[in-house]
């Protein structure tokens, strides 16, 4: 089942905390939840998960609340669980090389195939038992390891030109770690993690929280 409505972006970041928290759940025998113990676990306003699960139709009965494995199976395909989902990694610096020794272990539908660094040999190397390539290689590598999306962390002053390749591969979506606004068409889908940005909001409401 997918929803018709729009989905607000800041909801589809929280559709895989929901189903993280929902696994947790289920893990410990728990049949049936309420909004409120769901926000009670998660930190998130009732208010918000009732509006977020609104989207996708009714998924619970008032008075009795929300039924953890069909939620849990409902989220499942939503997310597409099933079907794994093959990364590309462009930038290998000090994050790149976090990511690659992380590789998402938790995540069982998503993996990094193979990476990009421009100090790697143009024939390839290997980092954390993952292929590293010179960028010249990026169209022909990121095609032959079935990669879908792209996750950048490369220097600002080559993050557009690296973008403008992979939108003319017909890459799906970029996971953008760098403080560049991206320039994209509609069909590439980009989300933005500027941790220098959140280090600054979260430095505001600490000073401004009295």
């Amino acid at each position: 089942m997918k929803p018709e409505a729009k989905i607000p972006q800041a909801t589809t970041k929280r559709l895989p905390l929901y189903y993280r928290f929902l696994k947790n759940f289920a893990n410990e025998g728990i049949k049936r939840i309420s909004s409120q113990e769901l926000s009670d676990a998660m930190k998130i306003d009732s208010a918000t998960i009732r509006r977020d699960f609104s989207y996708f139709g009714a998924l619970g009965k008032k008075g009795y609340g929300y039924d953890v494995n069909y939620l849990l199976e409902f989220f499942r395909q939503t997310l597409d669980q099933d079907e794994a989902m093959n990364v590309a990694l462009i930038g290998v610096g000090n994050l790149g090389n976090g990511l690659l020794k992380y590789n998402f272990q938790k995540n069982h539908n998503t993996r990094i195939v193979v990476a990009f660094d421009s100090k790697a040999p143009y024939e390839g190397t290997m980092i954390s038992n993952i292929p590293v390539f010179h960028p010249d290689r990026l169209e022909d590598m990121y095609e032959e390891f079935g990669a879908e999306l792209a996750i950048l962390t490369v220097p600002s002053r080559s993050a557009q030109m690296m973008t403008d390749r992979l939108v003319n591969m017909n890459a799906k979506g970029i996971l953008n770690f760098t403080p560049v606004r991206l320039s994209v068409p509609e069909t590439l889908k980009v989300m933005n993690i500027d941790l220098s940005v959140e280090l600054q909001a979260l430095i505001y409401l600490v000073r401004n929280s009295h």
